[in-house]
């Protein structure tokens, strides 16, 4: 098809289009419920007419009037911006449950990568005295079990710990990250020696009998420390697994769309890193019963886990998959869902 067919069979589009901008950005309630409808549809319409123009004709004045017309309707169905809290909350209502339950089977291969090295260290250690003793000495096993463990959650003040432990809990998350992005093997190494690491703590706290300190001072910020930095890691094997597998895609257009992803997980799990920390500054060095601590963070792991799941879900019955910029078919519940027949 010519230019000018495709501006011919095209232009009532637009026209209405227009109308119902201009009509909508006076007033919007000057249009009742089908005509919001068809709003609606015809934006999504000419923001993909828009995409074919740019990519097949390449004419600098049907690109201009086709942007700004698909501008203006973005502005009167989105709002004005900023609107930095509508923008946040959908962000973290959508987008980023929407990203975490579509690498669903991703966070399942790091969590695997990640506490299968942890159970089996803490399982050899605890039944091999050899094993156990070329870890550590006993001098340094007991060292550790009496001096160490328990008063690095209470050697500094809360919120200097919480700035810390958040910082460092970032930094794991962010390496997990990146390192799954480049072909996955780096990622799932750094996953598997962190959990290494855990099952020997786990080996040589249960071994000195101190199970319940160990388990009431890890479980509280723990949980849902741990999950992020298994999240993390599978994003980033989400990443590395586009650059291994595209599919049908083109290579670069699977990391870029696996990237998009990716990023917005990484950023929700920002939020959950300074959750995280709050709970290890204030609530596992604290004086607390033990079980008071624990309740704490399993209720807060327990909340984080069901809104990602039925958050996700719901994005995902919406055809949503969370890469940033992606935006629900009924732009966010402002107006009805366009139906495919308009």
């Amino acid at each position: 098809m010519d230019i000018d067919r495709y501006i011919s069979s095209n232009e009532a589009t637009w026209v209405r289009l227009d109308e119902l901008t201009r009509r909508a950005r006076q007033r919007v309630a000057a249009l009742d419920d089908g005509e919001l409808d068809e709003l609606v549809a015809l934006y999504q319409r000419s923001t993909a007419q828009l995409s074919y123009a740019q990519t097949y004709f390449r004419d600098p004045a049907l690109t201009a009037r086709l942007t700004k017309l698909v501008a203006a309707a973005a502005q009167v169905i989105y709002g004005k911006r900023p609107r930095t809290a509508q923008t946040i909350v959908g962000f973290f209502a959508t987008t980023f449950p929407a990203a975490v339950w579509h690498n669903r089977r991703f966070m399942a291969v790091a969590a695997v990568a990640f506490f299968g090295p942890a159970v089996l260290v803490a399982v050899w250690l605890l039944n091999s005295r050899a094993a156990l003793d070329a870890s550590g000495s006993a001098a340094e096993r007991t060292h550790y079990v009496e001096q160490q463990f328990e008063q690095y959650y209470s050697a500094q003040p809360s919120a200097q710990f919480f700035t810390q432990v958040t910082t460092n809990n970032i930094r794991v998350g962010f390496m997990a990250f990146a390192l799954g992005g480049i072909a996955c093997v780096p990622g799932v190494a750094i996953l598997a020696f962190n959990g290494v690491s855990l099952g020997q703590a786990a080996a040589w706290m249960i071994s000195e009998g101190d199970t319940l300190r160990f388990f009431g001072l890890i479980l509280p910020h723990g949980a849902l420390e741990l999950t992020a930095i298994v999240f993390a890691g599978g994003a980033g094997l989400a990443v590395g697994w586009a650059l291994i597998a595209p599919g049908d895609r083109l290579r670069s257009e699977a990391v870029a769309e696996e990237g998009r992803r990716a990023a917005a997980i990484a950023l929700g799990l920002m939020a959950t890193f300074v959750a995280a920390g709050l709970i290890e500054g204030f609530v596992t060095g604290s004086g607390l019963p033990a079980a008071v601590r624990v309740g704490i963070g399993l209720t807060a792991w327990a909340v984080f886990v069901a809104y990602l799941w039925r958050r996700g879900r719901a994005a995902a019955a919406q055809g949503l998959t969370g890469a940033l910029g992606e935006r629900p078919a009924d732009v966010a519940g402002v107006f009805p869902v366009a139906t495919s027949g308009r």
